[in-house]
């Protein structure tokens, strides 16, 4: 044989061992990311939840929010928007709601597409109506004689020093009508302080979608035994390890979501502070835990993000926080995380497949159903690093592949099983097992 064809006979042979082995390594691939093809019936019966409200609640009001799987409010409390600037700037952050806005702001500017607006004055184009902030904490859970007053104008109740908060918040949901949706936002009243009967009252009379606050990374008294200690009883107060924790933004959803009557009627959404809302906080809150806190409240069942962007300690205040230069980091981590809420709407639109899952650990998941695939979203219940190992039984009888969203890695799963490391309190970890849905489901 020539050296001519012996060099092309050798090309060849070398490209088809390529072909080959590329082809058994693509197999190999596969065979890594199958997912069991056999349900396992013994596995404990699952549950599908919808999310709270259903997936069209807001398609009930005049001029309402999107009722589409597309669309996961992320909302920004009482900014001021004087011109395109300031909505092209929110909205490049990833905020699609303005809850409240400031007196002076030209809702002209919105044009009827993202960002939309709550509004606590009626006007042409608004998405809804805010009542009264914190009423429970300033006005109280009383019937009294509403005076009209807000905190600082003089008495709020007539007679003075009885409470009048439900007489308000009725007052104020009557003049926004019955065809608009209603928002309102409660604090530590409703979390710590009141009866469940006084709380309910709040956050089943006056609205259609619901929150409150506890802002437990800044608060300077969130730990102390009569409002934090209420997570272990009200007999003392809290470490900073047990208060200091983005789980807790979970547990204030919890709270919310248990007062509601019947369970799961209308969304609750969360409240996640930005920089320092308070003077006396010691640090401002941190990327990390903005997106710890916005995860463990998803967790939870929250159907919406409201930020808390007015910043009134450290070096950077300001009521316009996501738009200043000195929290240039702190937009930017946040903006990534809204992004990632973005992408993920469909899915945290779709049902929770509850009692599909078990966990050795301090961790705090959801299971959620999309397509073809089962989603797991877990946080860090505790400040120490920890090894958690995940079960999924329904998934018992094989092995496959998961994916870890936006960390560039996978995790091998076997028999159903898999473990992954949480460094501190503020570790979330989102996972994706393709195929799994179906052999999942109830």
């Amino acid at each position: 044989m020539k050296p001519l064809k012996r060099a092309v006979l050798a090309v060849s042979l070398t490209a088809a061992a390529i072909a080959i082995n590329a082809c058994q390594g693509s197999l190999a691939v596969q065979e890594f990311r199958k997912i069991a093809t056999e349900r396992n019936e013994l596995a404990p019966p699952r549950s599908l939840r919808t999310v709270d409200g259903g997936l069209n609640y807001y398609g009930r009001f005049n001029n309402p929010l999107p009722a589409t799987p597309d669309y996961f409010p992320v909302g920004i409390w009482l900014e001021t928007i004087l011109n395109q600037d300031d909505v092209r700037n929110d909205s490049e952050a990833g905020i699609n709601l303005y809850v409240d806005l400031a007196p002076g702001s030209d809702l002209s500017l919105l044009d009827g597409l993202q960002p939309y607006a709550l509004s606590s004055t009626p006007a042409p184009g608004d998405n809804g109506a805010v009542l009264a902030d914190e009423a429970d904490m300033w006005a109280g859970p009383g019937e009294a004689a509403w005076t009209g007053n807000w905190p600082g104008q003089g008495p709020i109740c007539e007679p003075e020093n009885s409470p009048c908060g439900y007489s308000l918040q009725k007052q104020l949901a009557a003049s926004a009508g019955n065809s608009r949706l209603i928002y309102g936002n409660y604090g530590k009243g409703v979390t710590f302080w009141e009866t469940d009967a006084q709380a309910a009252r709040f956050i089943n009379d006056y609205q259609n979608v619901v929150s409150a606050d506890n802002y437990w990374f800044t608060d300077p008294n969130i730990c102390g035994q009569g409002e934090g200690g209420a997570l272990i009883g009200g007999d003392r107060q809290l470490t900073d390890s047990e208060c200091r924790l983005a789980a807790n933004y979970g547990w204030t959803v919890d709270r919310v979501r248990s007062l509601v009557n019947p369970l799961g009627s209308i969304p609750v959404w969360s409240f996640v502070e930005l920089g320092q809302p308070f003077e006396a906080s010691a640090e401002a809150i941190t990327g990390a835990q903005i997106r710890a806190a916005v995860w463990s409240s998803i967790i939870h069942g929250a159907r919406g993000i409201v930020y808390f962007n007015h910043s009134f300690g450290g070096n950077c205040r300001s009521f316009h926080l996501l738009r200043e230069p000195c929290a240039a980091q702190m937009r930017a981590d946040v903006t990534t995380l809204n992004r990632q809420v973005a992408e993920l709407a469909p899915v945290l639109n779709s049902p929770f497949l509850d009692g599909a899952l078990t966990l050795t650990g301090q961790v705090q998941s959801a299971v959620k159903i999309h397509g073809e695939s089962l989603y797991i979203f877990a946080g860090s219940a505790q400040v120490a690093s920890q090894k958690a190992r995940f079960d999924i039984p329904c998934l018992a009888n094989g092995g496959g592949t998961v994916l870890v969203l936006n960390e560039d890695r996978s995790i091998e799963m076997s028999n159903g099983s898999f473990s992954d490391t949480f460094e501190n309190g503020n570790s979330v970890h989102l996972y994706r097992i393709d195929g799994a849905a179906t052999l999942c489901a109830p």
